[in-house]
């Protein structure tokens, strides 16, 4: 027996059997949306079926055109559509795995010309202006609803899950922030549910009582009109009422100036909303946001906060988290960091998801580890993210590999970042390794420096030596009031009261961050400070208590024409790291040029002609990488002499501190040595 058999045992839904409480929450791939990918898709969630997740969710499949996100989305409007879904279903069922096809409309978030809503309010991320509908529409749209879920039968979907979450269409028209109208569709909340009610009610009529039907709603809107508890939960009753069979939780709108996923939410923030509706309801609640741990859902489950847990992004990590889960291994889980890097940031740049610390997602079909036939000598220099992906792939495939590496432990530049506050998840990553690096064999060599004489018994040699800072070689570079980022983040040195901040990428945002919050928050601190009121009083928003910055902190641009200051990487997360800075009170200057340091502090021009000295006790250069090729053979043209060798990651191109592409590097040659 394992601490988490009572997560197994069954869960009767009166018509349907779970095997787990675990639900693999829905995530758009951008597979979903071309036909010619669907095999690739299958892949995807028949391996996660495998893995032992009971039941998924697919990512968005719009219903008609009009709820389309992007032009030419997934949309599933025809008998055609049945054929390629099918090989999803197939592969799913083949696992004993349950599947729900998601259907969405995208209202105002449609990045179309031809977008509705309820009413003809624009959104503040989307350019696009929606129509308002007609009485008439919104009918056909109701038929539209149930023929897609009908559809989605047919294709041998176990249900359906109905988007009403995250301000979508259904939660645009349950909300008084964008439904305006004065007819029947708007008004009061008995008015403004209507629209999703009756659209269940449809689809339990077309597909009968044993199809599943999940709603996701969102339980605290973070956005000023959006709706109270009150409301909430009256639209709860009323979609129970109306035939849901499982109400998941969805948490905000993606216009919403309050982090709901992110790295720097503490995990399982939002329990405390879903554990209020439980108590309201008698279909099963299903908890969702910030959970990637068994223990975080063994307490949820354990708690009677909810019944089922909704994981989208630790099911893409990590594929295998169920049964490593029921077999009493959570050490051998690839852990989400929440980075969004992989994920989510590529979803809203239109294309295709994966994840950072596992590159297989999405491409199960393309990046495969298959067993060698020829076992080869493999040394690998730097157990960083790139060193330790590429030997442990590597090994596990059965080579023979020895990972050397000139530090003390292991884990390169994650070390680094999981010393900055928000970030702690990262030390993750680093304990998956550890468990990686014994599972698999391969021999680390810590403290070790190597040479090229080192080099000469292996057959095959992996450079992923990673990167030092970059030094700007301006006056008083090497004054002692002058400070490295490593040297900050690692806790080498005593940072003064007053700090300029030489580079605003995310190098420079971490530094600040690390300079200014605290470590391991608490849900209720990190809800104060971000104005989240858990009571959803109103629309779930307060007013956020003032920090107070323990630093005064300068952060310097020198570039024009370079992405907004502060944002650091990632679409998804960077305006949160820029309202974070904010509220310290960070200074931002951009277009700066060094001119020296001196005992005086940082001597700049701003502009072209306005110079000024800032007093400060210390500049930390976050001034960008360097790689590290120091054992690199190469001629004077710059070509590799030795076909031993590979590089990968910082070693082979610095930038910002890319773990994505390393580990996909690290991947993509393990696979093929």
């Amino acid at each position: 027996m394992t601490a988490y058999d009572h997560m197994l045992a069954p869960l009767d839904l009166g018509f349907t059997t779970l095997k787990n409480r675990i639900v693999m929450g829905s995530m758009h791939t951008g597979l979903e949306d071309r036909f010619w990918n669907y095999g690739k898709l299958a892949a995807y969630f028949g391996e996660r079926a495998k893995g032992g997740t009971a039941m998924m969710i697919t990512g968005g499949i719009a219903m008609n055109k009009q709820g389309w996100l992007l032009p030419l989305a997934g949309t599933m409007s025809s008998y055609a559509d049945i054929i390629n879904h099918r090989r999803v279903t197939s592969a799913v069922h083949e696992h004993d795995g349950k599947i729900l096809m998601q259907i969405l409309h995208a209202g105002r978030y449609a990045y179309h010309p031809f977008s509705v809503s309820a009413s003809s309010v624009k959104s503040p991320i989307n350019p696009f202006k929606p129509k308002e509908m007609s009485e008439k529409t919104i009918l056909q749209t109701i038929e539209d609803y149930a023929h897609t879920a009908r559809l989605a039968q047919l294709a041998g979907y176990d249900g359906v899950e109905i988007m009403g979450s995250e301000g979508y269409l259904l939660n645009q028209f349950t909300c008084a922030r964008v439904n305006q109208r004065k007819d029947n569709w708007g008004g009061p909340v008995e008015n403004r549910m209507r629209f999703p009610v009756e659209i269940v009610r449809a689809v339990r009529r077309a597909c009968g009582p044993n199809f599943i039907i999940c709603y996701r709603q969102s339980l605290i809107d973070l956005v000023p009109g959006g709706n109270t508890w009150e409301d909430i939960v009256t639209i709860a009753k009323a979609l129970e009422a109306a035939g849901i069979t499982i109400l998941n939780t969805g948490i905000g709108w993606h216009e919403a100036r309050v982090p709901t996923i992110a790295t720097q939410v503490p995990r399982a923030a939002f329990r405390s909303v879903t554990a209020r509706m439980k108590k309201e309801l008698k279909v099963p609640v299903m908890a969702s946001n910030r959970i990637n741990t068994p223990e975080v859902c063994e307490d949820i489950v354990s708690s009677g906060d909810a019944d089922l847990i909704s994981m989208a992004r630790p099911l893409l990590a990590d594929p295998e988290f169920v049964n490593k889960t029921a077999s009493g291994k959570p050490e051998a889980i690839n852990t989400c960091i929440a980075c969004n890097q992989g994920c989510l940031d590529l979803t809203f740049q239109a294309k295709r998801a994966t994840c950072l610390v596992n590159p297989r997602a999405g491409y199960e079909t393309e990046l495969v580890y298959l067993k060698t036939r020829k076992a080869k000598k493999i040394a690998v220099v730097g157990g960083g993210m790139a060193g330790l992906t590429a030997a442990t792939i590597a090994a596990d495939r059965g080579h023979d590999v020895t990972l050397f590496e000139s530090a003390s432990d292991i884990g390169g530049q994650f070390n680094m970042a999981a010393n900055v506050p928000g970030k702690e998840e990262f030390l993750e990553t680093i304990r998956y390794y550890r468990n990686e690096v014994q599972r698999t064999g391969v021999k680390v060599k810590l403290n070790t420096q190597v040479s090229h004489d080192t080099l000469t018994s292996y057959d095959e040699v992996v450079i992923a030596t990673g990167v030092k800072p970059r030094i700007p070689k301006f006056p008083g570079y090497d004054h002692p009031k002058v400070l490295r980022y490593p040297q900050v983040l690692r806790g080498e040195v005593n940072v003064g009261l007053r700090v300029a901040v030489i580079g605003s990428g995310g190098i420079g945002v971490d530094t600040c961050a690390y300079l200014l919050e605290e470590h391991n928050q608490s849900v209720e601190h990190w809800a104060k400070y971000w104005g989240v009121d858990f009571n959803v009083t109103e629309n779930g928003l307060a007013a956020p208590e003032r920090r107070h910055a323990q630093r005064e902190i300068t952060m310097l641009q020198r570039k024009p024409g370079q992405k907004k200051m502060g944002a650091g990487p990632g679409k998804t997360t960077g305006w949160a790291h820029k309202i974070l800075l904010n509220q310290f009170g960070v200074k931002m200057l951009a277009e700066c040029e060094y001119l020296k340091v001196d005992d005086l502090g940082l001597h700049i021009r701003v502009g072209d002609n306005e110079t000024r000295i800032l007093d400060v006790d210390h500049v930390i250069l976050c001034a960008g990488q360097e790689s590290v090729t120091d054992l690199i053979p190469r001629d004077k043209e710059g070509k590799i002499t030795d076909k031993r060798y590979h590089v990968i990651g910082g070693a082979k191109l610095a930038g910002e501190l890319d773990a994505r592409r390393a580990i996909r590097e690290g991947a993509e040659l393990a696979a093929r040595l």
